[in-house]
C-alpha cells in the first residue's frame, strides 16, 4: 500500500470541501452548518454533545453554530425530557425546505466528483470507503482495555 493514499484522501476532500463551498457560496450558508443540517437531518433530535462529537469540533464551537441557525429558524432547541441540562436539537420546517434546496447542489458535487467512474466501480468506492471508516472508528485493543 502507498504511503500516497492518505494523501489522496485528504486532498480528495479538500478538493470537495472547496467545491462545496463554491456551489452555495451565494446560498447564504456554510458549509459547517450545511452539515448541521444534514446531520439533523438523519440524526434528528440528537443532544448538542453528540452533534459535537459527530462533527468533531468542540461542543461550544457547534453551540454558536447552532445559535446562528436558530437565528436564522432552520433548526431549534428543545430541552431532553430526561435530563434538564441537555438540549435536542431539531430542524424546523425551515430548515427542512433550506436543506432540500441545497440537496440537488451536493448530489450535483458527487456526480461531477466521480464522472468516468461507471456504476460498479461507485459502489466499490464507497464500499471500500465504508471499511477504511470502519477501520478507522474501531477502538485500538489497548484503548479497549484501558
Amino acid at each position: 500500500m502507498s504511503e500516497d493514499l492518505g494523501f489522496l484522501i485528504g486532498d480528495t476532500a479538500r478538493l470537495m470541501r472547496r467545491a462545496f463551498d463554491e456551489r452555495v457560496r451565494n446560498k447564504g450558508i456554510t458549509r459547517p452548518q450545511w452539515r448541521v443540517l444534514g446531520l439533523l437531518d438523519r440524526f434528528g433530535g440528537s443532544t448538542q454533545v453528540a452533534l459535537a462529537e459527530m462533527m468533531d469540533v468542540e461542543p461550544i464551537t457547534l453551540g454558536r453554530m447552532i445559535d446562528r441557525l436558530q437565528d436564522a429558524g432552520l433548526v431549534e432547541r428543545r430541552a431532553d425530557p430526561n435530563d434538564r441540562r441537555a438540549w435536542r436539537v431539531h430542524l424546523t420546517p425551515t430548515g427542512e425546505a433550506r436543506l432540500a434546496d441545497l440537496k440537488p447542489l451536493a448530489t450535483e458535487l458527487f456526480a461531477d466528483a466521480v464522472s468516468g467512474l461507471d456504476e460498479g466501480q461507485q459502489a466499490e468506492l464507497e464500499a471500500m470507503l465504508d471499511i477504511i471508516r470502519l477501520n478507522l472508528t474501531r477502538k485500538s485493543p489497548e484503548a479497549a482495555n484501558g
